[in-house]
């Protein structure tokens, strides 16, 4: 934005350069302190003899009253900025009070000029003219004299009127100033804000030659002067011989053929507008961050670079304390090469994610952190060594994802599975455990040798562990140190009596048996042949309708459109978390195979959250529908966790609610649930079974 509405009295045309102030609000600040005007009440500078502010003030001038009170009882009347200080010469200042405001008296109201002292020298050096303001007329005293050796203005001539001649520079007949120039061609008039020559936009400066900067770049494109084939006036015209002025009308007329158009031209004349409307409110600034964008990802891409081999062990570890680093400082790099290439890095991978400038710039400082901390300098950085910047507030996930990138990252994390392992098992006895060990590491990597397996699911192999504990810890409370010790008697009586307590429990007791059966661990698997039972399911339950109708009219466009889908379309918290923008289209959600029209609600909250979506992160590389901030950043889905967190309640009542809805408009139907939902026909008769038809008598 370069052109916008003073702070104090709402002229348009003040500017950045003066804080957002016209020319006549920054005089008036210098001279008076901040208060409470008395006539509209608004907490600005204000006059200490008529307690009023400079809008207010300047309205008795306007309407030629002397009671501001009266001049203001209708409300105020606008101006553009530095209206005044243009085209009535100097600006005008309060009289006694109860007064309106006059012209400044420069002068005597005799009309001669007061006496100046001068010091005569003995010859004249060479200097430089300083003087910005030419002298005034000594007979009216507010406009300038027609030239530097003149005593008066031109209509001031003590003999016949003179007309003034036309602009030297420009050619204009009007608006004479001084020294043969105009009032918008001379550098030191007191004119700063005009009208654009072509446009004729207001709010345009003597630094771009009166221009806006879109006749600046027309000017440019189409150096051609001709007659517009619409105005038929004088201008710079393009291939169709339109100019730009002409070329804008179509926006407030867009279904207008261009006869029609030009007869409306002509009869009616022109729709005009502010200067840099359409260029001034961030438009070059995000094509040159697009532009900018391209250009890095169009560079020759990096030679790749690779870590050292060899690695200088320390005697002993000392914990480092990042905080005293902080307050202190850190060492810097040794190796400055590398620092250049992993700062490229970055650069790159920022572009393509779509980064902001703030979390490049930590993730480079982090990258330093490290690389002065080091102790072989161009070997690979510790995952550890990454996670203990986090004190420091600095992003862990996208130094993370750089060194990965690149191959300079040294994963030496334990993985939380096994820490959950160990906790859970650190009371069993060492020989139980030595078993538990060998089918945890089968099952979380599988095993290529005879007898082979596959790798399983780490939520697969912690719920199957989780369901045999309660046995392990009964024999090994009971005094059996070891597997092998264990028989189908002592399985029966720990199992519970039935459900799925009996089922969960035997589930995870066959996976360990097998496994160490097959790995000759134990000589017998003493859980087979045991009747598992049937899983007691859980009865579906309607949600409360409250916090539905909370979730769907919040303000928070996230929660909105998660709501909506699920309470709606019945979407799962799978589905929810893998959905990608592409995948709405056309009205209709596209999942797989399936393809689903989209309720009208439901495309209102989307519609609301992809403008946020696109507000909030317009350049990520995530392709993930649903996102935050962290998952701006990288191109991995959210947790499932993250999507029940927001919403407020579990994805998966509110998906049971809007089935058990469907089961009860449509009868029970099997098939319309399938069609609907994507359910298999043991799951849509999950839903079947609590419905309970009503009595026709």
């Amino acid at each position: 934005m370069t052109i916008d509405s003073c702070d104090d009295c709402y002229a348009w045309g003040a500017t950045r350069t003066h804080k957002w102030l016209c020319h006549g609000c920054r005089g008036w600040r210098q001279r008076r302190a901040v208060g409470d005007c008395l006539t509209c009440g608004r907490h600005v500078a204000v006059d200490p003899v008529l307690r009023a502010c400079r809008l207010c003030w300047r309205q008795a001038d306007l309407l030629g009253t002397d009671d501001i009170t009266t001049a203001v009882q209708n409300g105020h009347q606008l101006f553009f900025a530095d209206l005044f200080r243009s085209r009535r010469g100097k600006a005008t200042h309060p009289g006694p009070p109860g007064q309106r405001p006059g012209p400044t008296a420069r002068f005597g109201t005799a009309g001669t000029r007061p006496p100046e002292a001068r010091q005569w020298t003995i010859f004249d050096a060479l200097r430089p003219n300083t003087t910005t303001t030419p002298r005034p007329c000594t007979r009216c005293g507010q406009r300038p004299v027609k030239h530097h050796q003149a005593e008066y203005c031109y209509p001031c001539q003590p003999a016949t009127q003179v007309t003034p001649p036309p602009c030297s520079k420009c050619g204009s007949p009007t608006d004479y100033y001084t020294a043969g120039l105009c009032i918008r061609c001379y550098r030191f008039s007191p004119l700063t804000v005009d009208s654009c020559p072509d446009c004729h936009a207001w709010g345009t400066r003597r630094g771009n030659n009166w221009l806006c900067e879109g006749c600046r770049a027309w000017r440019r494109n189409h150096p051609h002067l001709g007659t517009c084939g619409m105005c038929r006036q004088s201008r710079h015209i393009n291939d169709d011989g339109i100019c730009r002025l002409c070329r804008k009308q179509p926006l407030w007329l867009p279904d207008t053929a261009r006869a029609e158009l030009a007869e409306h031209v002509r009869r009616w004349g022109h729709q005009l507008y502010f200067a840099d409307m359409f260029s001034g409110l961030g438009v070059r600034v995000a094509r040159a961050a697009a532009a900018q964008r391209r250009r890095l990802l169009i560079t020759h891409p990096i030679p790749p670079r690779h870590p050292v081999r060899h690695q200088q062990l320390a005697g002993f570890n000392l914990p480092r304390d990042l905080r005293a680093g902080r307050e202190h400082g850190f060492p810097p790099p040794a190796d400055p090469e590398l620092v250049t290439y992993l700062d490229t890095c970055v650069t790159e991978h920022a572009a393509r994610h779509g980064w902001d400038g703030k979390v490049t710039t930590r993730t480079r400082m982090g990258l330093h952190i490290l690389l002065g901390l080091q102790d072989t300098s161009g070997a690979a950085i510790n995952a550890t060594d990454v996670i203990a910047l986090s004190c420091l507030r600095v992003p862990v996930r996208p130094i993370l994802d750089v060194l990965t990138a690149v191959g300079y990252l040294h994963d030496d994390r334990v993985p939380t599975i096994e820490r959950w392992f160990a906790h859970k098992t650190a009371e069993l006895p060492e020989t139980i455990v030595t078993d538990l060990q060998l089918w945890f590491d089968v099952m979380r990597h599988g095993h290529t040798s005879p007898p082979r397996s596959k790798p399983r699911a780490p939520r697969t192999v912690q719920s199957k562990l989780r369901w045999a504990l309660p046995a392990l810890h009964a024999w090994a409370e009971a005094g059996h140190e070891h597997l092998r010790e264990i028989t189908r008697d002592q399985v029966l009586a720990v199992l519970p009596a039935s459900g799925t307590p009996r089922h969960t429990m035997l589930q995870g007791l066959r996976s360990l048996f097998r496994l160490l059966k097959v790995h000759k661990r134990v000589f017998v698997n003493p859980t087979a042949r045991i009747p598992v039972g049937r899983l007691t399911g859980r009865i579906p339950l309607p949600a409360p309708v409250d916090r539905i109708r909370e979730a769907l009219a919040d303000d928070d466009p996230t929660r909105a459109a998660i709501a909506a889908l699920v309470a709606f379309h019945a979407l799962a918290s799978g589905q929810l978390r893998d959905l990608q923008v592409t995948d709405v289209y056309d009205g209709r959600l596209h999942l797989g195979d399936r393809s689903i029209p989209l309720a009208y609600p439901v495309r209102d909250r989307l519609r609301i959250y992809l403008d946020y979506r696109a507000a909030r992160w317009p350049a990520t590389g995530n392709p993930h529908l649903f996102i935050h901030y962290r998952s701006a950043n990288h191109i991995g889905p959210v947790q499932i966790e993250w999507l029940a967190h927001r919403l407020g309640l579990p994805t998966q009542s509110l998906r049971e609610d809007r089935i058990l809805h469907e089961v009860h408009a449509t009868g029970g139907d099997i098939r319309r649930l399938c069609d609907l939902f994507g359910l298999s026909v043991a799951g849509a008769e999950r839903y079947v079974a609590v419905f309970e038809p009503s009595d026709p008598n």
